[in-house]
């Protein structure tokens, strides 16, 4: 029997605390091991279910310790790169929260660090790893829409009511457009394989963060339209219209806490499909597939090289932004 891959994570986060460090726990083939962090109150959270978890009180310590395999980083955005270089170097393999960088320039290192350190790093894109999206990538190719016309969608919530949140912040990385437009460009760009060729913006900022975002792009074969708001009522929703039926998918980017997961299928022949995954769970998808690819069974969904052009299209977004 293969050993379990031996996991800590670098910080109290409570995004980490709710659904990461849960997943870990649950994920076949891995064990949350360890929790680098200086609150003692904030580690109480974890060892509520997970009570063996050795407690570190800073991140070097728990890179440190040779019983560590992999790490996962849920720290605020400007901390990525730092903290998933450190780690490789340190000998883990790393999952890091999205965006992994903020700005595509970056993952030049990241690239190198992971490629001399021969492990895995990758970010930690949840949602390429739900059967809801590898079945509409499926679709897609299969030309269950034909030609494709469209894309659009919407990824909303509203914390105005909490200033001090890290994505209200901009030394933090924060902002609607790094924090879910990864969800509404990665997603496109997942299904289609296609890359944007030029792009305009409506960007409405607060406090020096975008807090709402409408995007409109051309990809080669078809055209591209979202918002994103940290000031909206919350919803969630991407469609895919082809000239011979169109894809819709419900709860796309949360699946099974903000909605069920969905994906509707309507053809030409005013035939309506409809397939729905309830229960199943993409944080424990994304770490088995990570588990997986470490041991060498299978690539994985979601290398360097994929976050890389999603954030080279937020980079578009921003220069089309100040070029406006």
């Amino acid at each position: 029997m293969t050993d379990p891959i031996r996991w800590g994570v670098l910080g109290a986060a409570k995004f980490a605390k709710d659904h990461m460090a849960r997943a870990i726990h649950a994920a076949e083939g891995a064990r949350l091991a360890a929790l680098a962090t200086s609150s003692p109150g904030k580690a109480a959270g974890f060892q509520a279910f997970c009570p063996d978890l050795k407690v570190h009180g800073d991140y070097d310590a728990l890179l440190a310790d040779p019983e560590i395999d992999a790490v996962y980083i849920p720290l605020p955005n400007h901390l990525h790169v730092e903290w998933t270089i450190k780690a490789l170097e340190a000998g883990k393999h790393v999952l890091c929260e999205k965006p992994i960088a903020m700005q595509e320039s970056e993952f030049d290192r990241l690239i190198a660090a992971r490629d001399k350190a021969g492990l895995l790093a990758a970010e930690a894109y949840m949602i390429v790893h739900h059967p809801q999206w590898q079945r509409a990538k499926a679709l897609y190719e299969q030309g269950a829409i034909g030609k494709l016309v469209l894309v659009d969608g919407v990824f909303s919530y509203d914390n105005r009511a909490d200033p001090g949140n890290i994505r209200n912040k901009p030394e933090t990385g924060g902002g609607s457009l790094p924090d879910i437009g990864v969800y509404t460009f990665g997603s496109a760009r997942f299904v289609t394989g296609e890359e944007p060729q030029a792009v305009t913006a409506h960007i409405r900022r607060e406090n020096d963060v975008d807090v709402f975002a409408h995007v409109a792009a051309d990809f080669p074969s078809f055209r591209y339209s979202s918002v994103t708001s940290m000031r909206m009522f919350p919803r969630q929703y991407m469609a895919f219209h082809g000239e011979e039926g169109v894809m819709r998918l419900t709860g796309p980017f949360n699946a099974g806490v903000f909605d069920q997961a969905e994906l509707t299928l309507e053809n030409g022949a005013m035939s309506v499909t409809t397939e729905r995954w309830p229960g199943l769970n993409h944080y424990v998808e994304q770490v088995q597939n990570f588990g997986s690819a470490v041991r060498g069974e299978a690539a994985y969904p979601c290398p360097l090289e994929f976050s890389r052009g999603t954030q080279r299209m937020i980079d578009m977004v921003l220069a089309a932004e100040e070029g406006a």
